[in-house]
């Protein structure tokens, strides 16, 4: 009977750490599959998580990437930005139309100088003898006076004539009332080819003719010869028809430009 009691005692369960330790092993299992779960989250669900933030948080809405960039917070920096816009084409604008409305204001005073320029020099023309033989005209930028070529030169040479001498003398005198003044000399011919021992073409007659009275207005007046320019244009500038022989003729010239103190140039 002993012997029998011992046996019920000692083997009729198991030992009592192995049911600890499949407790301890069902709650590992049950974590491994909560991560699980976790890691593999419906997409679905996911959109539909983000939609029901965004009704409700206006979150994640034109494109935005987080809570921060809400409809409210979007649409605030998107109207920031339309106002900056709108501030910047304004401000743009408003100097565009300053700049302009300087330009004209500018333009109009060039205007207003060269043509009380223009009244000086014909007024002084006018008191003198050749008055038909120079004529005066003016743009915003300058006055000029143009001369024929007929009475300074002889056909194909840039010699200069005796009797047209005291032209230039005349014109050497008014232009000393405006030494401080940028001055052009310009050679213009027709179109005519020309081909002789001196000169090539019509491009180096008209330079020779431009500089022919360049050197004479350095020989008999006192203007600065840094603030007289020479050039030849040859028959790429004219002013009348060349078709004619009147046309021609007028083509045929020299042209004094006085720069205003207003002119770009000056």
């Amino acid at each position: 009977m002993a012997k029998k009691k011992r046996e019920e005692e000692g083997g009729g369960g198991s030992p009592a750490w192995m049911a600890t330790f499949s407790d301890l092993m069902n709650l590992l299992f049950c974590f491994f599959v909560l991560l699980f779960s976790m890691s593999t989250m419906d997409a679905q669900k996911l959109q539909q998580v983000a939609a029901s933030f965004n009704s409700n948080f206006s979150v994640f809405s034109g494109g935005a990437q987080a809570i921060g960039d809400g409809i409210l917070i979007s649409n605030g920096v998107s109207q920031l930005n339309n106002l900056d816009d709108y501030i910047n084409s304004t401000g743009k604008t408003a100097d565009s139309e300053e700049q302009t409305n300087n330009l004209e204001e500018y333009e109009q005073e060039q205007m207003a100088a060269a043509e009380e320029l223009a009244e000086q020099v014909q007024e002084a023309v006018d008191e003198s003898q050749f008055a038909n033989e120079i004529d005066v005209d003016f743009t915003s930028q300058y006055v000029s006076l143009t001369l024929n070529g007929a009475l300074l030169f002889d056909s194909g040479s840039a010699e200069l004539k005796e009797e047209a001498k005291p032209i230039l003398d005349k014109v050497g005198q008014l232009l000393t009332r405006y030494a401080e003044s940028v001055i052009e000399i310009e050679g213009h011919t027709d179109n005519v080819p020309i081909h002789n021992s001196a000169y090539a073409d019509n491009n180096e007659l008209s330079s020779f003719r431009a500089l022919t009275v360049f050197n004479y207005f350095l020989e008999t007046t006192f203007l600065d010869p840094a603030m007289i320019k020479h050039s030849g244009r040859g028959e790429y500038v004219p002013i009348a028809d060349n078709s004619t022989p009147e046309g021609r003729a007028q083509n045929r010239r020299v042209e004094i430009k006085i720069y205003h103190t207003l002119s770009a140039i000056n």
